[in-house]
């Protein structure tokens, strides 16, 4: 029989991906989502679509009672940085508050394996790059503390009830897979915005600040194409079954500042993508690039999109494709 696992969030940017790959595995798949952030059209019809929210705890038992998953990856989160440093109470209800909703459900069903999307905003203004995991948590904005809260209570509910789980720190997840793009709205995540203006949805890409200590000024992040990130989830997903605990970084291990960034859109879509200096986003840090070492040397992973040009061609190719979206489906 095959193995039921639950996917908060599951119809989201990154969570849809891992859908598809639990299907391609032979897992059954049972999605949970409220659709305020996620898209009915980005998943497999062979996936179980249950429309709820995380805070709703007899939503959670019905599903957990009906379903019976052996195991739930989590990703149903509000992710916007700077939205979270003009609202942080709503990251903090939502991350962390609805997280402990969804950890107090499992434990009152027995369910045993949990992997988590964490993030890279947990470390701040790290000291040194690349991050590994050891580094000293310090997130410089709501978002962050929200999902640190969360790993704090993952790891208490580890030791004292004995629940098994990853966490997994993401960098930024980008790029596409033939069924599967990156649609949010509103939209936020540089190279999207980018290939909005490509296609003349938008006038401009703003840069969020241009005196940063970096070589051009602008920040540096570390992209990793969502395919890999999901690839990363399947495969801690089996390790639980041995494993106690595991905590993972995410990424390339390379970084792109924004200007470079727009550079290699401009490059793949063949359009001028004008830019426009704008002040920088509280909360920001300079640089976050990811050591990923660690998984790649104990679960032997490895990206497939290792250069930032593969990962926006993908992107690109489905933008073209969906150019708005996924209601360009309907």
């Amino acid at each position: 029989m095959a193995e039921t696992i639950l996917v908060t969030g599951g119809a989201g940017y990154i969570g849809s991906v891992v859908v598809a790959q639990l299907l391609a595995r032979g897992y059954d798949a049972v999605v949970f989502d409220d659709l305020s952030h996620g898209h009915r059209a980005a998943l497999s019809p062979s996936a179980k679509l249950i429309v709820g929210n995380i805070a709703d705890r007899a939503a959670l038992d019905r599903v957990l009672v009906q379903f019976e998953p052996r195991a739930v990856m989590h990703f149903a989160a509000f992710i916007e940085a700077g939205e979270s440093m003009r609202h942080p109470e709503t990251f903090f209800r939502n991350n962390t508050a609805n997280t402990l909703t969804l950890l107090e459900a499992l434990l009152a069903h027995n369910v045993n394996r949990f992997v988590f999307s964490s993030t890279a905003a947990l470390y701040g203004t790290p000291k040194k790059t690349p991050i590994e995991e050891t580094a000293l948590l310090q997130p410089t904005n709501a978002y962050g503390e929200s999902k640190l809260l969360a790993e704090q209570m993952l790891d208490w509910l580890h030791r004292i009830h004995g629940l098994r789980y990853a966490w997994l720190r993401y960098f930024n997840a980008a790029g596409a897979t033939g069924e599967q793009g990156e649609d949010h709205h509103p939209e936020s995540h540089l190279i999207p915005i980018a290939l909005q203006v490509a296609l003349g949805q938008r006038k401009e890409v703003a840069i969020f600040g241009a005196d940063y200590p970096t070589p051009d000024g602008t920040c540096v992040r570390d992209y990793i194409h969502v395919s890999d990130l999901a690839a990363a989830h399947l495969l801690v997903l089996e390790a639980l079954k041995e494993k106690e605990k595991l905590t993972y970084n995410l990424g390339n291990g390379r970084g792109f500042s924004v200007r470079e960034v727009i550079e290699t859109v401009r490059k793949v879509t063949g359009h001028a993508i004008p830019a426009r200096e704008s002040p920088p986003r509280p909360g920001d840090p300079a640089v976050l690039v990811a050591s990923s070492e660690k998984i790649r040397r104990e679960l032997a992973w490895k990206p497939q999109y290792a250069d930032l040009e593969s990962i926006v061609r993908s992107a690109w190719g489905w933008r073209k494709a969906h150019p708005n979206g996924y209601a360009s489906r309907s």
